[in-house]
């Protein structure tokens, strides 16, 4: 079974950074894209950022490009958001989630599993 375990979010300042990590089990971990999605209340789930099975092919919003950065970690099957520069406007639920292929996507209909989200507020 594929779980998906996110942690890391948090209350911060504008400006400020938070790491998001997400570890998973029950899939051959560096054999699938990974990403993160986030909801901010009353609106629609929307892309955040997505990681091929080969690391270097990495894939951001433009809301976000510049300022996060997605990584794995293939030996402790966790896949990273680093977040700098926050603002308000990134306060959302995030949620990172895997699919079975090794190219990254950036709908959330590609992807079949995700996990149960982690709270990220920045304040202004």
């Amino acid at each position: 079974q594929v779980q998906l375990v996110e942690s890391g979010g948090g209350l911060v300042q504008a400006g400020g950074s938070l790491r998001l990590s997400c570890a998973a089990s029950g899939r051959a971990f560096s054999s699938v894209a990974m990403g993160w999605f986030r909801q901010a209340p009353g609106k629609e789930r929307e892309f955040v950022a997505a990681i091929g099975a080969n690391p270097w092919q990495r894939y951001y919003a433009d809301s976000v490009k510049g300022r996060f950065t997605i990584s794995r970690d293939n030996v402790k099957n966790t896949v990273y958001l680093q977040m700098n520069s926050l603002k308000p406007e990134d306060t959302a639920v995030y949620y990172c989630a895997t699919r079975p292929g090794r190219s990254l996507r950036t709908s959330g209909d590609d992807y079949d599993y995700w996990g149960q989200g982690t709270q990220v507020t920045v304040s202004s």
